[in-house]
């Protein structure tokens, strides 16, 4: 039989079989438009239609993003846009070729990704301008137009979806597999193989699989169809990639050191993954966070179940193309056979497997969690703390080992976790590290054995110049040797005043090397003001503290104007008084040799020590009072607080000099040797005196946009779209000059059960014992 020339230069085409005296003169015309109403982004975009008779049409969309099909045969059209990326943008291109999980990325998707929301939230509109020039209007996305999806974001809720009962119209396709060659199709129209009688058989008799989700949009014939596609537009927590503080990272990178504690939540949880698809519906949860949520451009606040019903700490995020989010690679066992299919069994790659660490379930496992994710510029890697009985052994055991091959030792049980943690991160960064920043971070344990990774990854001469880490409430890891080697690397180490762990392995601790502990070991510093109230001698470096921190301390201290008004300087101490206070105030009920039991118990119940309860709270407060600073051009400290603090450290110098006095008259009141605690109290008197000075500094620097947003200081999109955004919800615009305290710990039961994680006083559970040795 014959075809009817086609208008408008389209071409048909026969990938079917078509029955007996078909009708033909049907007409069906359809127009793209971004969410603005305009036509233009989808300019010359080529398009199939296939019709009832499944014959294809092809053709391209004119300068108002619109085509038509003349003279097709009768009924319902399948709308398709499969065009293969045709320009030469490096990023897209990059990712068309790239070796591991190679994108197939449309003409469609790259446009989509250039139009903008009309609603600043993302939100679907509920108007469109080019609605009056349609008998149907349609909201769709671009997965509804591609052959392949598996790498775009889910489908959000919209006004006026396309119609999915208008495929039902269609002669009835069956999917069908073919033992012999694996291959997948549709009996009477399939795309992906021919389809013989062995297929149609197997089909018949019941030996198929479930039909697939129709591919393209179907549209009604005679008739003018308007197609709103969704922008292609997602959010990612904006990481400054520079190795400067600013306050910006400070509190982003305390969210996802957070959302480490969290489940990656893939659905299904069987490994391997049998389905065609996988998906991330648990909140929080890190597979929702960057498979679904930010994807779909939904503002995500939680990263922990306990934040339920409290506050909402929201990232401040950054609106990118889509395909520049921070990146879950697609689960595709056709397109990715060779790494998806279930019948690799263990081997099977899939989303879980790529992008998050957990060996909890492994008999010799080491009860590691880590994630890992990443983007054009920047690679996110973050590590989970304490969560088990698993990691308290591992916290227990501090005896020192050697760091690999190279100078110095490190804490034993975080050197284990390591060394698994950094297998886990080589293996992504073989796929897909193109040169990017590495920002690492962790709470706790976490922050220990990201340090030691972070130090591997840092020796590796591939990752040695563009690394930067942020820790929170860190223990000691290594000793002066592992520290002194590990200088070049960049590490931001933030601790709470109250915070014990920091202050940990100490000199009486289970180590490679006995130490000897001053009998009169905590002294009390009556200067409440700032909650600097305890000195323990045996936290400073009276005969050779054999564990070492390592990078630049950022110091929460508590100042209290009285009234029940509060504040936190976020600064730099240099003395031994303020830097390990948290430690000193757990061992104040002790003499000589802390209680073990005691001790331990009171790190498990410390609040300051928890990410929700305090540092989450504190470095969100230090944001908006950084943020205050800069924009109102105030200092980062008070002239009242100043005075308090400083009135308080002198108060210390004196009672430290009195001290010094005491001990020298008494000299049975210590094992160590008189010469070293002199000297210790010595130096720990000029470290105040230049802590003094940092403080007044403080008092007089003026803080910088880049003090506050790193490498986003200046850039109109921060300022123009991104701040707005991040201030426009309530929490955000809270006026908050001064950085916040956390809640008291041991109000009663049910904050001491929130804060050992659901336990109630009396009741069995596994001790959070960061680095105890």
């Amino acid at each position: 039989m014959s075809v009817v020339p086609l208008k408008d230069g389209d071409k048909p085409s026969f990938d079917g079989r078509i029955h007996t005296c078909p009708l033909r003169g049907h007409s069906t015309s359809f127009q793209l438009v971004d969410e603005l109403g305009d036509g233009k982004p989808y300019a010359g975009l080529a398009y199939e239609v296939t019709d009832y008779e499944n014959v294809s049409y092809t053709g391209k969309l004119d300068a108002s993003g619109s085509g038509k099909v003349d003279n097709h045969y009768c009924g319902p059209v399948v709308l398709k846009l499969n065009q293969p990326y045709q320009g030469s943008e490096k990023a897209y291109t990059f990712l068309r070729e790239r070796p591991h999980y190679p994108l197939p990325i449309t003409e469609l998707q790259v446009r989509a990704e250039k139009t903008r929301f009309f609603n600043k939230s993302g939100a679907r509109t509920e108007a469109n301008p080019a609605q009056g020039e349609a008998i149907t209007f349609y909201q769709v996305e671009v997965r509804e137009l591609v052959d392949h999806s598996a790498h775009l974001p889910p489908i959000v809720q919209r006004h006026f979806p396309p119609n999915t009962h208008v495929f039902s119209l269609f002669r009835q396709k069956t999917q069908v597999k073919n033992p012999k060659t694996q291959q997948t199709g549709f009996i009477d129209g399939g795309k992906n193989v021919d389809v013989t009688p062995y297929d149609s058989a197997m089909a018949e008799l019941g030996n198929a699989p479930p039909a697939r989700t129709p591919l393209g949009v179907a549209l009604m014939p005679n008739r003018h169809t308007v197609l709103e596609v969704r922008p292609l537009r997602a959010l990612r927590p904006m990481l400054s990639p520079s190795n400067d503080f600013c306050a910006l990272n400070l509190y982003q990178l305390a969210l996802m050191s957070t959302l480490s504690y969290s489940d990656f939540g893939q659905q299904p949880t069987s490994l391997p993954v049998e389905n065609d698809s996988v998906s991330f519906p648990l909140q929080p949860s890190i597979g929702n966070w960057f498979g679904d949520a930010l994807s779909k451009f939904d503002e995500l606040w939680q990263v922990d179940a306990a934040q339920a019903g409290s506050k909402a700490y929201y990232p401040l995020y950054e609106e990118v193309p889509y395909s520049k989010r921070l990146e879950m690679v697609p689960f595709d066992p056709e397109l990715y056979s060779e790494v998806n299919s279930p019948s690799l069994g263990e081997k099977q790659e899939n989303p879980a497997s790529i992008h998050c660490f957990d060996d909890s379930a492994f008999d010799d496992g080491t009860d590691t969690q880590a994630f890992i994710t990443h983007h054009d510029t920047l690679i996110l890697i973050s590590i989970r703390g304490t969560a088990g009985g698993a990691d308290a052994l591992r916290d227990m055991d501090a005896t020192q080992v050697p760091f690999g091959e190279w100078p110095g030792k490190v804490h034993s049980g975080f050197y284990g976790a390591a060394k698994v943690a950094y297998d886990f991160v080589d293996r992504y960064l073989d796929k897909f590290y193109n040169g990017q920043k590495l920002v690492i971070t962790g709470h706790s344990l976490g922050g220990a054995i990201a340090l030691i990774v972070s130090e591997m990854l840092r020796r590796n001469k591939r990752y040695a110049a563009d690394i930067v880490l942020y820790t929170y409430g860190s223990p000691r890891a290594g000793d002066k040797v592992f520290v002194e080697g590990a200088s070049p690397l960049i590490h931001h180490r933030t601790v709470n005043h109250n915070d014990p762990v920091p202050s940990v392995p100490s000199t009486w601790m289970d180590t490679s090397t006995k130490r000897e502990y001053i009998a009169q070991g905590v002294v009390t510093v009556i200067s409440p003001p700032v909650g600097v109230s305890w000195f323990a001698l045996g936290m400073i470096n009276i005969t050779g503290e054999p564990y070492t921190h390592h990078g630049t301390l950022r110091h929460f201290m508590p100042v209290n104007f009285g009234a029940g008004k509060k504040s936190s300087i976020l600064w730099m101490p240099g003395c031994s008084t303020i830097n390990d206070h948290g430690c000193a105030k757990a061992l104040k009920a002790t003499d000589g040799l802390p209680d073990r039991g005691s001790f331990l118990r009171q790190i498990v119940d410390n609040a300051d020590h928890k990410m929700v309860l305090s540092y989450i709270p504190n470095c969100w407060a230090s944001l908006r009072r950084w943020q205050e600073a800069q924009e109102f051009n105030r200092t980062l400290v008070t002239d009242n607080e100043f005075e308090l603090v400083d009135g308080a450290l002198k108060n210390v110098q004196r009672q430290l000099l009195t001290l010094e006095r005491r001990l020298a008259a008494s000299p049975d009141r210590y094992v160590d040797s008189q010469a070293a605690t002199k000297a210790a109290l010595q130096q720990e008197i000029e470290n105040i005196g230049t802590t003094r000075t940092r403080l007044d500094i403080l008092r007089g620097e003026p803080v910088t946009e880049s003090h506050v947003y790193g490498l986003f200081a200046g850039l109109p999109e921060l300022i123009e779209g991104d701040l707005p955004r991040w201030k426009a919800h309530p929490e955000n615009t809270t006026q908050e000059q001064l950085a916040m305290s956390p809640p008291p710990a041991y109000d009663d039961d049910r904050a001491i059960a929130a804060i050992t994680g659901g336990h109630t006083v009396g009741a069995p559970c596994y001790l959070d014992i960061d680095s105890i040795a």
